[in-house]
């Protein structure tokens, strides 16, 4: 059976028993981590700045604060927990929610906000953005769009997959439109093509009416038209390519990525009407939104083996040569002032 590679991609993630259909740890004991995983002053410096969004009022302490690919809930937490530390009265009015089509992982992020905040706070689910239909949202994703299922171009043509093949052969093949088109757009002529950037834009602009969207993820402006897209089992990256490999056996026990186009993702989120407020280093993002004001308070408690076990942590979402430099914050606005 012979099925384009996206769609192989989608079944592998998203299928019956899918990668993330399941719950699968994140972290020293997962395949990967994340910035979340790291540390939670990631979840906390993200929830720093929407607190300085509200005291400028550019957004409302009545807003909805969202959270899209949660795994577990753990960024959606930190930032709740921060917000009890620095802006405790916010607790009495922002709403926090979770878009999350998966019943099982819904299930499993109320019962961590159970277990972490009680009753105290009540955690709303929806499966799809356009239900949220709030006046003023904050949304935030950390690496979502690296898993959008996506096509691969080279020279001209867009791969298939040969699953009766006892390995999950991939043949460059087939003409598909689509992800041509948009390839052509940007001059590659080798690498991935994202599938369901705008569609996913236009339902997250119709969340709210008033919205800052927030996003995290590993990629560049610029095509490098070569293969990024790889394979990660226990902390090991395997390149999709590398010769000999047995696809079979990764499908749907692994996880699969690639580096994201942030050209085509700006653009098909400016399509859909939002403003690109900034696209920038997680690096300098985390400092401008107020990093160095959270290590200054960490300081303040006084334990200095807290603090030093804290800062080595922050030190990974912060250095060039680790997160720093190739993760990259995009954050666009909808009717913000």
């Amino acid at each position: 059976m012979m099925i384009p590679f996206s769609e192989y991609m989608n079944e592998w993630l998203y299928g019956p028993e899918g990668y993330y259909t399941l719950y699968n740890k994140i972290g020293k004991e997962g395949d990967f981590y994340t910035a979340v995983s790291t540390s939670r002053f990631f979840g906390a410096t993200i929830a720093h700045y929407l607190i300085t969004l509200v005291k400028q009022e550019k957004i409302s302490p009545y807003c909805s604060v969202v959270e899209i690919g949660a795994h577990k809930g753990y960024l959606l937490g930190d930032m709740v927990e921060w917000i009890a530390q620095e802006a405790p009265e916010l607790l009495e009015t922002i709403s926090f929610a979770i878009i999350e089509r998966q019943s099982g992982l819904q299930r499993i992020q109320k019962e961590h906000f159970k277990d972490r905040f009680g009753e105290d706070i009540e955690l709303i689910h929806f499966s799809d953005p356009r239900q949220l239909k709030r006046k003023e949202a904050f949304m935030v994703a950390n690496e979502i769009f690296d898993s959008f299922p996506c096509d691969l171009v080279y020279n001209g043509k867009t791969a298939v997959v040969d699953m009766k093949k006892e390995k999950h052969d991939i043949r460059f093949e087939a003409c598909d439109d689509q992800p041509l088109n948009i390839s052509k757009r940007y001059g590659q002529t080798k690498g991935e093509v994202a599938r369901g950037y705008e569609a996913f834009a236009a339902s997250v602009y119709e969340a709210a009416h008033k919205m800052v969207f927030v996003s995290f993820d590993y990629g560049d402006k610029e095509v490098r038209n070569d293969f990024s897209i790889r394979i990660y089992k226990d902390h090991e990256v395997i390149p999709l390519f590398e010769k000999g490999i047995d696809l079979k056996s990764f499908f749907k026990k692994s996880d699969i990525t690639y580096d994201v186009n942030f050209s085509h993702l700006i653009d098909a989120f400016v399509d859909a009407g939002f403003e690109l407020y900034a696209y920038k280093t997680q690096l300098r993002a985390l400092v401008e939104y107020g990093l160095p004001y959270l290590i200054e308070k960490l300081a303040q408690l006084g334990n200095q083996r807290l603090y030093l076990k804290e800062i080595n942590k922050i030190k990974t979402l912060i250095d060039p040569t680790i997160m720093g430099e190739r993760f990259k914050l995009v954050e666009f606005h909808k009717n913000i002032g």
